[in-house]
């Protein structure tokens, strides 16, 4: 049987910053941990953009703070997904969808690729998106990524993609790496490439981690106000999840205080989304020496959730295909 064009080029994944060059079809894994692609699950969703949300398996990332953490880091996980789906079916489901009268009612306009981290996936996407829009010319597409592509692969998701959801979780190289155990440069890169197609950004997404990454607030602000003052912003109420399941939401002053940073540094186009104020638990507070460094606390939430590369570097760890914070299973999630 003759191999889907699409999974050609996972022979030697160069998807992502990480340039794992892991011969995927034959069980090998990089950073991701991802064989072939996977759906994790897919359903009409009417957050914005209100749509019908296809979210993939895997992760790039390796981030404390996951809200998706059993799709992100399946298959350590033991989260039940949809698995393999052939993109013509998937492509013909979805059309339907988007055609129903359930979305309409939400006003779902669009496919929207979700995770984890799409980029994973990106060859079966783009096979997924062709057929979807060789049924119905025109349908809409939207990608949410944490900005750790090539630039090979950013210009083909600027290619297809009408609306790029794209999260920043810091621009200091150590708090990036903090959080999420990657460099921040490649996503920073990418992010100006984005600024510069204003047209295909529905907008960047900073969640903010009190005392983690809420000191980054006003550099990420100077950052995006330097590329396009106008550029839509949206700040987003921290839950606790993952390895951070104990530590506390962000509160709504947190939040008010965001939208004021953000105005200060030029920004005019600046939102908060998210539920505030959700508190930690109790046996969160033997950090409390640490607060004031936000570094200083996530390497203490990585550290006792296994990590072993202190400061938090993926791409020189020993223990990238047995990783503890992969494999991390929470009590509790908000």
């Amino acid at each position: 049987m003759q191999r889907a064009r699409y999974l050609t080029e996972l022979e030697n994944c160069q998807l992502c910053e990480w340039h794992c060059g892991v011969n995927r079809l034959v069980g090998e894994v990089g950073m991701c941990q991802l064989g072939l692609p996977q759906v994790a699950s897919r359903a009409l969703h009417p957050a914005p953009p209100s749509s019908y949300t296809l979210f993939m398996a895997g992760c790039n990332f390796k981030c404390l703070h996951c809200q998706n953490w059993d799709i992100a880091h399946w298959p350590h996980s033991d989260a039940v997904i949809d698995g393999r789906v052939d993109p013509a079916d998937l492509a013909r489901e979805s059309i339907t969808a988007l055609n129903s009268l359930q979305a309409s009612l939400i006003r779902a306009d669009r496919l929207f690729f979700s995770g984890g981290c799409p980029t994973c996936s990106l060859p079966y996407i783009e096979e997924v998106v062709a057929r979807a829009r060789a049924l119905q010319p025109g349908t809409l597409v939207n990608f949410d990524t944490n900005g750790f592509m090539t630039p090979d692969s950013l210009a083909r998701v600027l290619e297809f993609a009408d609306s790029i959801t794209y999260d920043i979780r810091a621009v200091s190289d150590d708090v990036h790496r903090a959080l999420t155990g990657a460099p921040a440069a490649p996503m920073l890169r990418n992010a100006e490439v984005l600024a510069a197609h204003r047209e295909k950004l529905w907008e960047f997404r900073v969640l903010i981690v009190p005392r983690i990454n809420e000191g980054e607030l006003e550099a990420i602000c100077r950052f995006l106000a330097g590329l396009d003052a106008a550029l839509p912003v949206c700040f987003l109420a921290f839950r606790p999840n993952f390895v951070l399941e104990n530590h506390p939401g962000a509160s709504l002053d947190l939040m008010r205080q965001a939208l004021a940073i953000a105005r200060d540094c030029g920004l005019t186009n600046a939102d908060w989304a998210g539920r505030p104020g959700l508190p930690g638990r109790a046996g969160s507070s033997s950090h409390d020496g640490l607060l004031g460094c936000g570094v200083a606390v996530a390497q203490w939430y990585a550290r006792r959730a296994g990590c072993q590369t202190i400061p938090r570097d993926c791409g020189t760890c020993p223990q990238t295909n047995d990783c503890p914070v992969k494999q991390y299973q929470p009590l509790r999630r908000t």
